[in-house]
């Protein structure tokens, strides 16, 4: 049977915009806006002319009524940041699918460094998209004064998860995947397992633990789930957010298990309103997965882990 993968993926990418257009389309016909979130004046641009500080306005605009993840400052020029990020990733994800199915996928270095640059690069980009509409201490709610449930929240984000993973495991799952022809072990994964190169290994582990968990969370959390807010709302928002981005990895075996990963991150910013909460949960469960395929690779034991 032939690899599924590349039909899946861009199905998962399809559903996404398919999900966002409908939804969007819905809400506008019915009248149904979001409105601002509670945001300080001090939150808004320093600068005078900002569009966000009018003559006359509140100080503390309307409550969200749901969640603590605000959408005043996205306007409908951010349907071409969401655009943006739809179609980077599902480009490059096509062309890594493909490049896999003709021949085996070898990283280098250079490969990797690029991978890493690419992640800073994405999240820049977006970062320098909000940033004269708000600064990114207020956009992504860093100063969070509960920050010490994080080491409540990604510990139990991280064993749940792990308890998914084990009961797609027990059903068949990864058998079921093999014999669909899909690779069952992702590139990284494989880099973790196999790789004698210290420099290889080195750059994997930091993509793993730093880049990704920071990129990503500011990428995927930061701005495309709340700018998709703004027009669908936080379930259909969270929705098409967790699928990018887990099609936006590339394996159709960690699809799934990605993807509810993705919606838990969603929840997880929501409830606490900072993306520290989420990129915490990201590097728990990236730098836990990482030490187990090491410890796995010293003792020779069969682990697989969506990474």
């Amino acid at each position: 049977m032939s690899d599924p993968t590349e039909f899946v993926i861009t199905a998962t990418f399809m559903a996404a915009m398919g999900i966002f257009a409908v939804t969007a389309a819905v809400r506008r016909l019915r009248g149904i806006q979001i409105s601002p979130a509670a945001v300080p004046v001090e939150a808004l641009s320093s600068d005078d002319g900002s569009p966000y500080q009018t003559p006359g306005s509140p100080v503390f605009p309307p409550e969200l009524p749901h969640g603590r993840v605000p959408v005043w400052l996205y306007q409908p020029l951010d349907l071409l940041g969401i655009g943006f990020i739809f179609v980077l990733f599902f480009g490059l994800v096509m062309a890594s699918v493909r490049a896999s199915a003709e021949a085996e996928l070898v990283l280098d270095v250079n490969g990797m460094v690029a991978s890493i640059a690419f992640q800073f690069i994405s999240a820049g980009i977006v970062t320098f998209f909000v940033i004269p509409r708000i600064r990114p201490v207020e956009w992504l709610g860093l100063r969070w004064p509960a920050w010490r449930w994080v080491f409540l929240i990604a510990p139990s984000a991280v064993l749940s998860m792990w308890v998914f993973f084990g009961i797609l495991q027990a059903s068949g799952f990864m058998e079921w995947m093999e014999s669909l022809g899909v690779e069952a072990v992702q590139d990284s994964v494989k880099l973790l397992q196999t790789s004698t190169d210290p420099a290889i290994i080195g750059l994997m582990v930091f993509a793993a633990v730093v880049a990704a968990p920071l990129c990503e969370e500011i990428v995927f959390r930061g701005y495309f789930y709340p700018a998709a807010k703004k027009f669908v709302g936080p379930w259909a928002a969270g929705i098409c957010s967790a699928l990018v981005f887990a099609a936006a990895h590339g394996s159709l075996a960690a699809l799934l298990p990605l993807f509810i990963f993705g919606c838990v991150l969603v929840f997880i910013y929501e409830k606490t309103g900072s993306l520290w909460a989420p990129v915490a949960v990201h590097f728990c469960f990236n730098g836990a997965t990482v030490l187990i395929q090491m410890i796995a690779r010293h003792y020779h034991l069969p682990l697989d882990a969506p990474l």
